[in-house]
Parts: structure tokens; C-alpha cells; sequence
């Protein structure tokens, strides 16, 4: 094969990279259907004048969109007085692997010559049409877009060998931390984008709300438009069983405008993809009825890197809603503030349930996320081995006790990434222990939870970082406790966060933050015990419905919480 090549600067070697042909290239096979759903969305239909336009396919594996992008282009032709052999830039498909590009070559003949184009035309145009190359590693100064379409490879960079995931890293401003290889399709894509050209890929939903997504999000919100986003986690998309949580997106070089947000039922298939693209393109509101997707329309879309919402339509409908309606629960208007607890990065040396002879004053007693199962704070006696005073690391030579236990474990403690990168602050734990935290009253929320769990903490303890905890100057924190155990809070968090395995959401702070909120001072004091009532006998309905009064939802916005509620305790 041809070696891909990226001219890094005039003074870098350029990068190659000869993958092993029988590997694992993250090829995820897309079914007929779905390519002709993505086809529809974008605009490439034969009714419009293909042949003035010019298409991308990026990664085109064996030729799941290409074959069909053929049929479409030949049938535009006809329609509108065009000769197939006078498009040699009408397509461009790009592969790493020369098998699959040669492949493609030979499925683009014989379609060709189906098509009935002479063999000297169908060898030409699949000669122009597929490349053996690295489409993030190629110059595209010359190719720009009108349609960009595909199914990007699934490879996490770190998979990659250094020197070519450091081209890629280099090439591709978005891809940062753990990042798929797919989020580098899309910022190629994008850029060859012609005014009001469109992108649609199917992959993994994970960028959307994730934080290696987060560079891409930015670069979204601030030069293209999200038209429309189906979730097909249900749906039976590709050709081999996955389990990549994928999604359709389809993005514009427009102004951002409305958004159609579509979930995928189970039994989402060829016909009901025809019913969609149908009802995408029309001006109805309604989704079909009987269909196998449900459908809603967000006029307000986040911006910048703000995560994207996921989640049945109707669901996203009310939290836009509620958005629109109130403030977000971290507010320095009622002094709210969201936070995680400590980080040590060595817990087998700074957490203990037996300290003998280090100092009582470096002792704090420590809440983990298992001593809040009941929903209630039960101190399971370990405390946590605190080197901080006031913010700063304290001398160890004031504290004989602690640097002796300190000093046994020395090796270890030195070992973590944090004392490498201070050698001077050896024995500092991750994260500084933050003064005056241990004694405020705060509800702590477990990371890992099928649904929101928060837990009143008086003031007796510091939180482990396996907890997120909220504090206010203004709020009632039992009264919160009571909207936080309700169901519009998981409504919130559902859609925002990263889910794992089984549904199982993750509390973590920037999910938390995305939760609205009443103003407490408006709440009226039957409505504010009703909630505290609820809080405190963990009782999640009559939780749910006293957050249903203080939020003003109708009956329809009940039901999506109720079928919200019988998702999450599936």
C-alpha cells in the first residue's frame, strides 16, 4: 500500500504507517439501510444534481456507503442529462488498508458495469474514485465538500503506535486525552465542508458527553449546526453485534438553527427508516403514530463544549423546558457550590480505621460512598491521614507521628504521579484537603448510582472522592435533598452523564451542575416540608411529587417522568 503522509512541519520527517492488514482497525460494518438513512439526511438523493456535487467518504471499508453513493449518482445523472465517465471528482473514498481499498475498487466495477458503463469507464472512475491512504494524515488543501458520509473507525489513541497517534494528535487539534480516532474524522470531515454542506457519520454516542469529546463539542458550537441526532443504542444498526452505544449525526456548515433529536426503539428497522427520513424532511411536528422512534425538537442547543443531552425526545423536551425556566443548582446568587471529595492517590496509606501514633489533629474522619448506602451517613470509623493545614502541606517535622507513618510507606507514597511531578511536596495527597469543608452541613451524592442518592452529612465528616457533595448559604439542605432524591433530578443527570454498563448513571459534579433548580426562597412552606418529609424517609414518589408542584409540570411532563422512573429501576 501507499504510505499516508502529514507534513508536520518544513523541518518534520513525514509519518507512514503500514498497518498489519489482518489486525484490529476498529471496522464496525454498517447495514444497507442505515447508509441509505444517512444518504437521505445529508441531501444525497438522485432527485438533486449529484453530479454538480462532490461526496467524502472518509473510511469506506468495503464499501458499505460507496456502492450505494454510486447508485444514487447514477441515477442523478440520468435524471439530469449527466455522463457518468465525465465525474471523476464526484467521489472521493479513502482507506487505510489496501485490501479494503481494492476491494472497493472491484465492488465499484462491477457496479458500474451493472450500471451499464463500459469497463474502461467503471476501471477509470474507481481508480479516481478510491484512495489507499490515511485520511487524517492526508493534504486536503485541493478537496473540499458537499457531503461528507460515513462510518469512522473505533480506536482508542492509545491502541495506535506513539509516533503515529503523535501525528494524529498533531494533525487533529480535537483529539486530546483518551480520544477515539473517530473524533479526528470529524474535524476533517467538517472542515471540507462548503457553505450549507453536510456531515453524517454513525459511531459511538460518547463524545457527545464525555470529556475527550469536549474540544470537538467547542469546534460544533462555534462554526457548524447540528441538524439532527438519532440514538440507535437499541437499534440493530450494523452487520456484527457491538456494543458502542451508537448514534446518527448529522452536522452542518451553517448557523445553528432548530435540532430533531430522534431515539431508536429495538425494533427500529428498514421500513421505519423510511418513515423517518419521510418525516424528517417534511414540517410536521407529530412523530408517525405507531412508529418505532419518538422524535422532538430542541430550538436551543448548547453551546461551546457544554455536554449534549441524550435521551427519549419527550424527555429532552421538558428538561429544555425547565432549562428555560430556572437556575442551575451550583448558583453564587444562593451561595450553591458543587464538589468532590479527596483524592489521595495512595488510600491504603492515607485512609485507616486504626492511626496509632499519628497526631489527633491530622486525623479527620473520612465518609465513603458505602457508608451512605442506607441514606444515611453511618461512619464506618476510618479517618483520613490529613498533611494539610489552612491550604498548605504541613512541616513534617512538627508531626513526628505523621512523618513516621509517612516516611514507612515513603517508597510507595513517591511512587504516585503527583510526588514525581513534586518531588518537594512528596507527601501531599492528590487534592488539598479544603479548610472548614469537614464541618459544613452538605448532602453527599455517590458517584456510581442507578439513581440519585443524596445523604445529609451535619457536619461530622469529610467527604472521599468516591462522593460529591453540595453546600449552600441559602438552601434549606433537606428541602434540596428532597428535589436531589426526586426523579426530575435523575431526569437531569440521565441525560448529560456518561451511563456504564446496565444503565448506571454517574454523579460526578459537571452532571450535578446541569440540574435546575427553584428559587428556595420562592418555594411555599407546605410544598418545602413536603419535600423535607420526603427527604428524610427516602421516599422518592412523594419526593417526585412535591418537585412536580415546585416545578410547574403538567400532566404530560408526569408522565415522561414516570416512564424516566420505570427506565432507571428497569
Amino acid at each position: 500500500m501507499r504510505g499516508a503522509q502529514l507534513t508536520l512541519t518544513s523541518t518534520t520527517p513525514p509519518i507512514t504507517w503500514a498497518p498489519d492488514p489482518k489486525g484490529e482497525h476498529g471496522e464496525v460494518f454498517t447495514r444497507r439501510w442505515v447508509v441509505d438513512l444517512i444518504l437521505d439526511l445529508v441531501g444525497y438523493r438522485p432527485e438533486e444534481d449529484l453530479g454538480a456535487a462532490t461526496v467524502v467518504e472518509p473510511s469506506c471499508g468495503c464499501g458499505a456507503f460507496l456502492i450505494p453513493i454510486i447508485e444514487r449518482l447514477s441515477a442523478s445523472c440520468r435524471q439530469h442529462g449527466r455522463t457518468l465517465a465525465d465525474l471523476g471528482d464526484a467521489v472521493n473514498g479513502f482507506d487505510l488498508l489496501s485490501h479494503n481499498a481494492e476491494h472497493t475498487r472491484k465492488a465499484a466495477v462491477a457496479k458500474l458495469l451493472e450500471l451499464g458503463e463500459p469497463v474502461s469507464v467503471a476501471e477509470d472512475l474507481a481508480e479516481q474514485w478510491v484512495t489507499t491512504s490515511d485520511f487524517l494524515l492526508t493534504d486536503h488543501r485541493d478537496l473540499s465538500a458537499d457531503f461528507v458520509v460515513g462510518n469512522p473507525p473505533y480506536v482508542r489513541l492509545e491502541h495506535i503506535p506513539d509516533e503515529v497517534s503523535g501525528a494524529y494528535r498533531a494533525a487533529c487539534s480535537t483529539m486530546r486525552g483518551r480520544a477515539d480516532l473517530f473524533v479526528g474524522f470529524f474535524e476533517k470531515g467538517l472542515a471540507l465542508l462548503r457553505p450549507g454542506g453536510r456531515l453524517g457519520f454513525i459511531c459511538a454516542d460518547r463524545w457527545m458527553r464525555n470529556q475527550y469529546g469536549a474540544r470537538l463539542r467547542q469546534l460544533v458550537g462555534e462554526h457548524y449546526a447540528v441538524e439532527t441526532l438519532i440514538e440507535m443504542h437499541d437499534a440493530d444498526a450494523f452487520e456484527a453485534a457491538v456494543s458502542a452505544y451508537p448514534a446518527i449525526a448529522v452536522i452542518r456548515n451553517a448557523p445553528q438553527g432548530p435540532v430533531r433529536l430522534v431515539e431508536a426503539g429495538k425494533s427500529f428497522d428498514e421500513s421505519a427508516s423510511r418513515s423517518l427520513a419521510t418525516w424528517l424532511r417534511s414540517e410536521a411536528q407529530e412523530t408517525p403514530a405507531g412508529e418505532s422512534f419518538e422524535t422532538a425538537e430542541l430550538r436551543d442547543w448548547p453551546k461551546g463544549s457544554a455536554h449534549w443531552p441524550s435521551g427519549a425526545p419527550s424527555t429532552l423536551e421538558v428538561l429544555a423546558d425547565l432549562e428555560s425556566r430556572f437556575r442551575s443548582l451550583e448558583d453564587p446568587h444562593t451561595g450553591t457550590r458543587v464538589g468532590i471529595g479527596v483524592a489521595t492517590g495512595c488510600d491504603d496509606v492515607y485512609v485507616s480505621d486504626n492511626p496509632n501514633g499519628i497526631e489527633d489533629d491530622r486525623l479527620l474522619p473520612i465518609l465513603t460512598a458505602s457508608d451512605t448506602a442506607d441514606g444515611e451517613a453511618k461512619w464506618s470509623g476510618k479517618y483520613l491521614i490529613n498533611p494539610w493545614r489552612e491550604g498548605r502541606l504541613v512541616d513534617l517535622a512538627d508531626f513526628p507521628g505523621l512523618a513516621a507513618h509517612l516516611r514507612t510507606h515513603e517508597s510507595h507514597v513517591r511512587s504516585r504521579h503527583v510526588a514525581r511531578r513534586r518531588p518537594s511536596a512528596w507527601y501531599r495527597t492528590i487534592d488539598r484537603v479544603t479548610p472548614g469543608l469537614l464541618e459544613r452541613p452538605k448532602l453527599l451524592l455517590p458517584d456510581i448510582k442507578s439513581t440519585a442518592h443524596p445523604v445529609l452529612d451535619v457536619g461530622l465528616y469529610y467527604p472521599h472522592h468516591n462522593l460529591y457533595y453540595v453546600v449552600s448559604d441559602t438552601w434549606d439542605l433537606e428541602v434540596l435533598g428532597g428535589l436531589l432524591l426526586s426523579d426530575v433530578a435523575n431526569l437531569f443527570v440521565g441525560a448529560y452523564c456518561v451511563k456504564m454498563r446496565g444503565g448506571t448513571y454517574r454523579f460526578q459534579a459537571q452532571y450535578l451542575r446541569k440540574i435546575r433548580v427553584p428559587e428556595p426562597t420562592e418555594l411555599a412552606a407546605t410544598d418545602e416540608e413536603d419535600l423535607r418529609t420526603a427527604f428524610r424517609i427516602r421516599d422518592v414518589g412523594a419526593a417526585t411529587s412535591a418537585a412536580a408542584r415546585v416545578y410547574g409540570l403538567d400532566q404530560g411532563a408526569l408522565s415522561v417522568l414516570s416512564t424516566s422512573r420505570s427506565r432507571v429501576r428497569m
